[in-house]
């Protein structure tokens, strides 16, 4: 694979992923991330670790990327899970507005269904009404349970809300709900997981299917068993595959650039014409560093 090749990995939950992961997905050509916000694991049972959480996205997670050469940006949203939790998600409704307009901040998500019960509904509706009002992008969890009816339902709701399909991004898509989400004029994302959901030879098979347009591959990697470098693994089968290279470049990077940076917040600049490195920053006293020498570019040395 051309080691000049960047790419963008717009769905991995850096939060649960070390520092050794920045550096090799720096090594490896992922030069931006998108970061949802999503559930951790263990749910949460007070409003103030969501503020916390959301204020890391917004905050900690950009620096530590940043010490790599990475440019990183997350989506905020009460995720679907969570919102069972009715009288925890009222009070995250109006955590939400006050993280929207963060400078970082390139989308309303992960947001949608799990179980797709009646408070996932509502919490859906009204997330998607902050982003129409608001005009911006959506990241869609589609259920891993049920999923072709329950993607089908996703996109359904985003039309009744009278969202532009163009400003939804349906991500955890597979063989079965592809064609509904791309027929539609949707956005279809993939997960590529080692073992579930899709792998890499499966991705490389709906590419040579469907082609290009509207495809983004992401490795939502996050605390379980996941990989990091899924994006840059997944071009590059593809290449070996015979896919051509401007289908990967599209499908690895200029379609998430193009899908998330509608609201000029994500813009190829941000990294192309980024300063160096300069390891010797800190973060509220803070360093990524436990005693390596700090890098420095060139360029920033006077």
């Amino acid at each position: 694979m051309d080691d000049k090749m960047m790419f963008i990995d717009p769905h991995v939950h850096m939060t649960s992923r070390t520092t050794d992961d920045y550096q090799a997905m720096a090594q490896a050509g992922v030069v931006a991330i998108i970061e949802p916000s999503f559930w951790l694991g263990q749910p949460r049972t007070q409003v103030g670790s969501f503020q916390d959480y959301y204020s890391s996205l917004v905050g900690w997670e950009p620096f530590r990327a940043k010490q790599f050469g990475i440019q990183h940006y997350c989506t905020i949203g009460l995720n679907s899970k969570e919102a069972n939790n009715e009288v925890l998600a009222e009070q995250v409704m109006e955590l939400l507005p006050l993280y929207f307009h963060k400078e970082n901040v390139v989308a309303v998500g992960e947001i949608g269904y799990d179980d797709q019960t009646p408070a996932e509904d509502k919490y859906f509706r009204m997330q998607l009404e902050m982003a129409k009002e608001l005009n911006m992008v959506v990241q869609i969890h589609t259920p891993h349970r049920d999923k072709k009816s329950g993607t089908i339902r996703s996109m359904e709701v985003c039309l009744e809300h009278g969202l532009d399909p163009s400003m939804v991004i349906v991500d955890h898509n597979n063989e079965e709900t592809v064609k509904d989400v791309l027929d539609r004029g949707f956005w279809a994302a993939f997960t590529i997981y080692p073992e579930t959901k899709m792998g890499n030879e499966r991705m490389v098979a709906v590419v040579k299917q469907y082609g290009s347009k509207n495809i983004i591959v992401d490795s939502s990697a996050d605390w379980g068993v996941s990989d990091p470098l899924a994006v840059p693994k997944t071009a590059s089968l593809m290449l070996r595959s015979g896919v051509s290279k401007s289908d990967v470049v599209k499908t690895t990077y200029q379609n998430a650039l193009d899908a998330f940076g509608k609201n000029g917040k994500m813009k190829e600049s941000d990294w192309l014409q980024a300063e160096g490195i300069n390891q010797t920053q800190l973060f509220n006293d803070n360093s990524v560093l436990r005693g390596q020498q700090p890098r420095v570019d060139d360029d920033l040395i006077k």
